[in-house]
């Protein structure tokens, strides 16, 4: 009985198949553009370029995190962000800044074109609290605006958005980060604008001798 069990799995294993059912793909979620951002009251002829914010772990992966207590965090099963946390909120920035029409081009940094500012930034929080009861999606972000030729900073500003999801499951916690995300890049649209490009102009164009 034993030898013809194993003839049987080892013809199973040689054809194709297997005694073990495969795994489910994650479910790969995006934050949701809900409208386009407001269009800026400014014009500024500079190209701007936008860092991928820096984070340390937990908030530089892919995995969408919830926060149940103080001192511990969680992932959400079978399913995780596009990519990482920080490209995920880089590029919602970028759409954001683009559709304001603020600025005469906004790159990513993984664009060879050139740009005379860049927007720096460190992500704190991505994640969700109170995921088992009243979840609300949270994300954090200190960003500061360089010059790239004499690298001065021109403006810095720290951001903080919670934003409660209409439920528990998955859909809705990444509805709250589409609404939190969404606030942020206008809030972060709305405060690059305002910021004085002209300060400090003489460490970009030095006076010859």
């Amino acid at each position: 009985m034993i030898i013809k069990f194993a003839l049987l799995l080892t013809t199973a294993l040689t054809g194709g198949c297997t005694v073990f059912p495969n795994p489910e793909p994650p479910r790969v979620m995006e934050i949701a553009v809900s409208e386009p951002a407001r269009r800026s009251d400014q014009r500024f002829e500079e190209a701007l370029r936008v860092d991928t914010p820096f984070a340390s772990a937990p908030f530089n992966s892919s995995r969408i995190l919830a926060k149940p207590n103080r001192w511990e965090f969680r992932a959400y099963e079978n399913v995780r962000w596009r990519d990482t946390a920080t490209v995920v909120v880089r590029d919602a920035l970028v759409e954001g800044l683009r559709d304001s029409a603020g600025f005469a081009s906004v790159i990513t940094d993984s664009s060879a074109a050139p740009a005379e500012l860049t927007l720096i930034s460190e992500l704190s929080a991505f994640h969700t609290e109170n995921p088992e009861s009243e979840p609300r999606a949270i994300i954090e972000l200190h960003a500061q605006l360089i010059r790239n030729r004499s690298r001065a900073s021109l403006c810095n500003h720290s951001f903080s958005i919670m934003e409660p999801a209409a439920g528990t499951g998955i859909e809705q916690v990444v509805e709250a980060f589409g609404v939190a995300g969404n606030r942020l890049s206008d809030q972060v649209t709305a405060w690059v604008t305002a910021c004085d490009l002209s300060s400090r102009p003489e460490k970009d164009h030095p006076t010859q001798p």
